[in-house]
C-alpha cells in the first residue's frame, strides 16, 4: 500500500509538471503568434512588445524570452518595447535579456538606464547578481550613463560585494575621474580598514591632480596621515607634490 502511494504521488507530480509544461507552450505559441501578427501588419518588434506587455505585463518573461528567439537582433527594441509599457519591470527586463545572452551585459545595462534612468540602482543590483564576472565593467557604463546617481550606485554595488572593492573602485574613478576625491570618500565611509588598498589603487587610477585630495579623502576618514602618504606613494604619486601634507 504504501509503495502504491508513493506511485500515486509521483505520478500526481508528474502530471502537474507536464500539464505546467504544456501551458507555458501554448503561451509561447499564442505570443510568438501575436508578434508575428503585429509584425506582418509592419508594426515594429518595440511598438509590438510595448503592446502585448502594456495589457499583459504578468507575461514579460515569457514575451522577452519569445521575441529574444524571433528576433534576436532587434534587441534593442524589445527592451524599449518592454520598458516603456511597465517601467517597474526594468528588472525583469535586464534579466531576461541577461539570460538571452544578445549582448554584452555592459551593452544591455546601458541601454536600460539611459531609457529608465530613476531605476539606475535596481538594473546595475540584476544585472551584477546574473552576471558578477562582469561588475567592473556593468558598474563603470552605469555611472557614465546616470552620473547623477553615481554615488548611489558605487556605495551599494560595494556594501553588496566587498569582496570587489577595487574593480568598482576602479571602474567608478575610469567612469568619472573628475570625482575621484568623492568616491574615495565614500568607499572609506564604508570600508574604513581598506584605506591603504584605497588610497593606493585610487592614486594609480587617477591623474597627479587629485593625489592630495586622496590622501586627504583617507587621513579625514581617519587614517593616519603617515600612511596615508605612504600608500599615495606605492600608488606612484610623487612624495615632493604631497609635501605640504606633512607639515
Amino acid at each position: 500500500m504504501k509503495k502504491l502511494l508513493i506511485l500515486l504521488m509521483l505520478a500526481g507530480i508528474s502530471s502537474t509538471v507536464v500539464a505546467k509544461d504544456v501551458a507555458e507552450y501554448k503561451q509561447e505559441r499564442l505570443i510568438a503568434k501575436i508578434l508575428n501578427q503585429q509584425v506582418k501588419k509592419h508594426r515594429t518588434i518595440q511598438s509590438s512588445v510595448h503592446a502585448i506587455l502594456s495589457r499583459y505585463p504578468e507575461k514579460v518573461d515569457v514575451v522577452m524570452a519569445v521575441a529574444f528567439a524571433r528576433y534576436p537582433e532587434e534587441y534593442r527594441q524589445i527592451m524599449l518595447g518592454a520598458l516603456s509599457a511597465q517601467p517597474v519591470l526594468a528588472c525583469d527586463v535586464i534579466e531576461n535579456s541577461i539570460k538571452a545572452k544578445v549582448a554584452p551585459s555592459s551593452e544591455l545595462v546601458e541601454i536600460a538606464i539611459t531609457a529608465e534612468p530613476a531605476y539606475a540602482q535596481e538594473i546595475v543590483n540584476t544585472a551584477v547578481r546574473f552576471n558578477p564576472t562582469e561588475i567592473e565593467n556593468i558598474v563603470r557604463v552605469a555611472i557614465r550613463t546616470e552620473p547623477y546617481d553615481s554615488s548611489n550606485i558605487v556605495n551599494n554595488t560595494v556594501s553588496s560585494y566587498p569582496s570587489k572593492i577595487l574593480n568598482i573602485l576602479t571602474a567608478a574613478i575610469t567612469a568619472l575621474p573628475e570625482q575621484a576625491t568623492n568616491i574615495v570618500k565614500d568607499i572609506l565611509a564604508l570600508f574604513p580598514n581598506q584605506a591603504d588598498t584605497v588610497v593606493k589603487a585610487a592614486v594609480l587610477q587617477s591623474s597627479d591632480s587629485h593625489n592630495n585630495g586622496i590622501v586627504n579623502a583617507a587621513i579625514d576618514s581617519g587614517y593616519d596621515r603617515d600612511s596615508a602618504i605612504a600608500a599615495a606613494v606605492a600608488g606612484g604619486a610623487k612624495k615632493e607634490t604631497l609635501a605640504k601634507l606633512e607639515n
